[in-house]
């Protein structure tokens, strides 16, 4: 069975190797998880999937396999599921109280029987009563209702927890590598760059240490602090705005949002199509508070991150030639400041949010694509892990 199941992850695009097949084989025969679906379920998850992009895919394929497995009656045809660990999973579930109304119907063999004659006797779906098995009775066989020593049949949720919960929905559908980004999705990536460092205060508890220093001295407490872990990571983000870019102000606005939870130093600066001789922090005085670029390149050292944000859609001449921005009179073209920022800062990527079969490789974008030394990715979540992996180098 745990072939097919394999085989099924892996058509589904989950990357798992036999390695991971074998963990898998070797913790369900050592009863890690055992005769619990849901069990199987989040060890399966553990040991295939290495990366949480693919838990969707991964709960998809766990779905389709398992379809229809937890129907009962297989737990009548099943050898392999002792009346014993039945019993001990009950008790374990039920009060003292619950328990002893069990008994007092004849016990747990006795319920197993009744179950059995009348699923053979039921031929259709039963609504409330309290004998067959049906919704919102109070028969101990069903759903939807109540009976203490009830056994729970094709229900997607336990109403009253008297019962072991199945596994039942997706909780990772906003995960894909290949989707456009969320704020969620976004800080997934995000997090692939991040270089911790302790500084200020000593606040946090050394664990470590100061188990190893009571040892030292001879068993008496010596607690040892040290300052919190923040993201060391300097980030400089560069944000087309305006024209073509009005699209894509929603996964703009997420990146911002995400990006600035996620870095501690971080500058965020504003450009129209092109980078030139300066750029602006807000957008409603653009026009009388302004940033110089040769201030930037003064101002920031080579160990900031820099983040373009654009589609490269664009007139070639507004990248190419003086006088080419559609807003002023630029005395140098646009390519020679990207140039400058490319050959100050090492790691410098460009993440653009226009699909990537739309690219092309001439044009404006073909020239920007040049100029940041074809470090340009997708706003995908992959695109945007291969940047973050990229930068983090």
């Amino acid at each position: 069975m745990l072939i097919d199941f394999f085989d099924t992850v892996r058509r589904a695009k989950v990357p798992c190797s036999i390695r991971e097949y074998l963990d898998l084989v070797e913790a369900v025969q050592a009863r890690v998880a055992f005769a619990d679906l849901e069990e199987f379920y989040a060890l399966a998850r553990l040991i295939l999937v290495k990366d949480e992009k693919h838990y969707d895919k991964f709960d998809k394929a766990f779905a389709a396999y398992f379809e229809g497995i937890e129907a009962l009656p297989s737990l009548f045809d099943d050898a392999s599921i002792p009346a014993e660990w039945m019993r001990k999973e009950m008790e374990k579930l039920l009060s003292e109280e619950e328990m002893a109304k069990i008994e007092s119907l004849g016990g747990f063999d006795e319920l197993m029987k009744t179950l059995q004659e009348r699923l053979e006797e039921q031929k259709k779906r039963h609504q409330g009563g309290n004998k067959m098995i049906g919704t919102g009775g109070t028969s101990p066989f069903g759903a939807e209702g109540y009976n203490p020593e009830g056994v729970r049949i094709d229900q997607n949720r336990s109403r009253h927890k008297k019962a072991a919960k199945v596994w039942e929905q997706r909780n990772y559908k906003n995960l894909d590598d290949n989707v456009q980004l969320g704020i969620r999705n976004i800080k997934v990536a995000l997090r692939r760059l991040r270089r911790f460092a302790r500084q200020g205060a000593a606040d946090e508890l050394d664990m470590n240490d100061t188990i190893s220093s009571t040892a030292r001295n001879a068993g008496m407490l010596d607690i040892k602090m040290v300052p919190e872990r923040h993201n060391a990571v300097k980030v400089l983000l560069f944000f087309d705005v305006g024209g073509s870019m009005d699209p894509h102000v929603r996964v703009c606005e997420e990146l911002f949002s995400a990006a600035r939870t996620e870095f501690k130093h971080m500058e965020t600066f504003y450009f129209h199509n092109c980078l030139y001789e300066s750029v602006w922090k807000n957008n409603i005085r653009r026009m009388n508070e302004r940033t110089e670029t040769w201030d930037i390149l003064r101002k920031y050292g080579q160990d900031y991150r820099v983040i373009f944000v654009g589609d490269a859609m664009m007139a070639p001449y507004e990248v190419t030639h003086a006088g080419g921005s559609v807003e002023h009179w630029n005395e140098e073209p646009g390519a020679v400041w990207m140039e400058r920022m490319a050959n100050h800062f090492d790691k410098l990527v460009w993440l653009n949010p226009a699909p990537e079969d739309h690219w092309g490789n001439g044009g404006s974008l073909g020239a920007i694509r040049t100029l940041v030394k074809d470090k340009m990715y997708p706003m995908t979540l992959s695109g945007l892990e291969d940047a973050m992996r990229f930068l983090s180098k």
